[in-house]
């Protein structure tokens, strides 16, 4: 056998046992709601199974990226180079271009509505050099947050077989989100942005359809299925609940509506699966992958 023949052997084997990695991580279906003033566990169900986060992991790199503003590391207005490894990250983008640059403020707007995998990136190459080493301080910041089952490997959430997390962590994390910066927390409420001339709407179809729910974040990629964690405020009591590994973005959205109207049941309205309508400039759907 030839030194070719066996590299090209060699490297066939890797990727199908990288195939396999992916193809044997189905998700798992897990959902968690707990009380944001008092801790209380107001459902779970499979909440510390190990699911993939897909983009909730950018909770994470905004929750970094506001603790830099707040340690006066990066400010508001400050420019963000958009690198050839930022701009290759598909499908969700600002696709600027790589060489330009965004505000902070832009990238962190443009992560909240669209979901951008550049601008993720983009912070994190600010903030830690590489994606790897800002990874590392993720996964570092999760431990000292109390989310004992997570593993960051990039800041996008874009697919990683070590990346995985649980229902539990995820809501511990956005319960620290709004506990540490509440008022960088008030942006998860922004239903749609500008950005140099056009009308950007977000596809979080939870705050349209659910009378007091003001973000977080929702995913999906192949493996993860329809995640989504949500808070929300009525008559005084904030809740935040997650939902992890859903077949669809209806049935997900069903399941969360149907845990707020158990942890708010006095004052909460839900209403059936809806698709807003169609507003200006360009949309999301929650059918891609890596959102």
């Amino acid at each position: 056998m030839t030194q070719t023949t066996s590299r090209l052997l060699a490297t066939a084997l890797s990727s199908a046992i990288l195939m396999g990695a992916f193809t044997a991580a189905h998700a798992g279906q897990a959902s968690f709601v707990i009380d944001a003033q008092s801790g209380q566990v107001l459902e779970a169900s499979n909440q510390d199974e190990l699911n993939y986060p897909a983009s909730l992991t950018k909770m994470m790199t905004l929750y970094l990226a506001f603790e830099a503003l707040h340690q006066g590391r990066l400010t508001w207005d400050q420019k963000l180079t958009m690198s050839e490894n930022a701009e290759s990250k598909e499908p969700f983008k600002l696709a600027i271009g790589a060489g330009r640059q965004v505000t902070l403020r832009e990238a962190v707007e443009s992560i909240v509505v669209l979901s951008a995998n550049d601008s993720a990136v983009a912070i994190a190459e600010q903030l830690g050099g590489s994606e790897q080493a800002f990874a590392t301080v993720m996964t570092d910041k999760a431990r000292q947050l109390g989310m004992t089952n997570t593993v960051f490997k990039n800041p996008s959430g874009l697919p990683d077989p070590e990346q995985v997390t649980s229902a539990r962590d995820m809501a511990t994390l956005g319960v620290s989100l709004m506990r540490d910066f509440p008022e960088e927390f008030k942006l998860f409420s922004m239903r749609g942005f500008q950005f140099r001339g056009m009308k950007l709407r977000g596809h979080n179809n939870l705050m349209y359809r659910y009378d007091g729910v003001d973000g977080i974040k929702t995913g999906y990629t192949d493996a993860s299925g329809y995640n989504v964690v949500t808070s929300a405020l009525k008559d005084g009591r904030r809740v935040v609940g997650v939902v992890m590994g859903e077949k669809t973005a209806s049935l997900r959205d069903d399941k969360m509506a149907g845990l707020l109207d158990s942890a708010l049941p006095s004052s909460s309205t839900a209403t059936a699966s809806t698709t807003p309508g169609k507003q200006p400039g360009a949309t999301m759907t929650d059918m891609q992958p890596t959102k």
